[in-house]
């Protein structure tokens, strides 16, 4: 799995201009799943963003988590994690799980999220989004369950 996790003032997600998830503080995460990407790989990777000590505390420094600073986290499905760009100027999305299968491990990470979070909101698996968000820092990482 692969994520993308922004730290973010607010974030929504809309689809055909209907707002579909909406988070104040907090994370969003753009979440790709892999062919060889099942529950563990889920597990890991939630556990890790969980834990995340990004936010700053009274000094400034980067020493809190999520659940310190009572986050929301706002999840929406990016297939596009997986592109292959080695060839070509077409960018190729094989390597990407099945949708089925995307679907049920993407829903699968907001069950373990929405576990330990209060406010979890998503966008709509395999629609066309359009993604607005306030970056805070900014400050964007970049996690590959290959590399946890």
């Amino acid at each position: 799995m692969r994520a993308v996790v922004q730290c973010v003032s607010e974030a929504s997600v809309s689809v055909e201009g209907n707002v579909v998830g909406r988070i104040g503080r907090g994370y969003l995460i753009l979440l790709g799943v892999g062919h060889s990407d099942d529950e563990a790989q889920a597990q890991r990777l939630w556990e890790k963003i969980r834990k995340m000590r990004v936010f700053e505390d009274e000094s400034g420094k980067t020493n809190l988590s999520l659940a310190d600073v009572e986050g929301e986290v706002l999840v929406v499905s990016q297939f596009t994690l997986f592109a292959n760009c080695r060839k070509g100027n077409r960018p190729s999305f094989t390597d990407a799980a099945a949708p089925d299968e995307a679907e049920r491990l993407y829903e699968h990470f907001v069950s373990l999220a929405r576990r330990d979070v209060p406010r979890v909101d998503t966008g709509v698996f395999g629609a066309m989004m359009d993604v607005s968000l306030v970056n805070r820092g900014p400050f964007t990482l970049c996690l590959d369950t290959d590399n946890l």
